[in-house]
């Protein structure tokens, strides 16, 4: 993964509407599915989609009118940040295609003041900074706060300047952006993190 010093961040444009065409495959051994019958499949991504760094994504909460537009990115993990049980039939989808739930239960709160744990925060980071589980997606319920605080840490980790991380966390957060979130990042010690495995390649 690539440092960024105060440079404005990579423009990964949000993805607000259906596609027709598979996003480039980030494992070179998997490929999207080939039509059945001759039929065009319309790949959907779920809310909030958008490429984090080579092999990561982030999103909201993906439905079952995503789940092929998911298998065209080859993931080998997925990191859950809510607590709620994930929904058996996104269980089966994960199953069904080889796919390794993370999860890392986050609280959701309109609170100002509520209190972030650092400790989850830091155990997500490892796992999404671990080259053996790219490609993997980040999501929580809408791929606002909790996966803004989880992206801003790992934008921290990768030396981007603070304006960088919020300017990327507010384009997600829009409206609803909080302050107490972008303290969170400002203030997380990543001195901790460890450097893991190459994520160059999904051998």
């Amino acid at each position: 993964m690539s440092n960024h010093n105060c440079r404005l961040p990579m423009c990964f444009e949000t993805v607000r509407t259906p596609l027709t065409s598979a996003v480039a495959d980030m494992s070179p051994e998997k490929s999207p599915a080939d039509p059945v019958n001759g039929e065009v499949h319309q790949f959907v991504p779920p809310l909030n989609f958008s490429m984090v760094d080579y092999g990561i994504f982030r999103s909201g909460f993906p439905d079952t009118p995503n789940f092929p537009f998911l298998k065209t990115l080859g993931l080998r993990s997925i990191i859950y940040l809510c607590p709620e049980p994930y929904p058996a039939v996104n269980i089966e989808f994960l199953n069904a295609n080889g796919i390794r739930l993370f999860q890392f239960g986050l609280e959701g709160s309109k609170e100002p003041f509520v209190n972030i744990p650092d400790a989850i925060i830091h155990r997500a980071l490892e796992a999404v900074l671990d080259g053996r589980n790219h490609p993997l997606l980040i999501h929580c319920k809408r791929g606002k706060h909790r996966t803004g605080c989880l992206v801003g840490c790992l934008r921290k980790w990768q030396n981007w300047c603070l304006s960088s991380i919020f300017d990327e966390y507010v384009r997600f957060a829009a409206d609803k952006a909080r302050v107490s979130d972008q303290r969170f990042v400002e203030l997380f010690d990543i001195s901790s993190i460890k450097q893991l495995p190459s994520t160059d390649s999904y051998s």
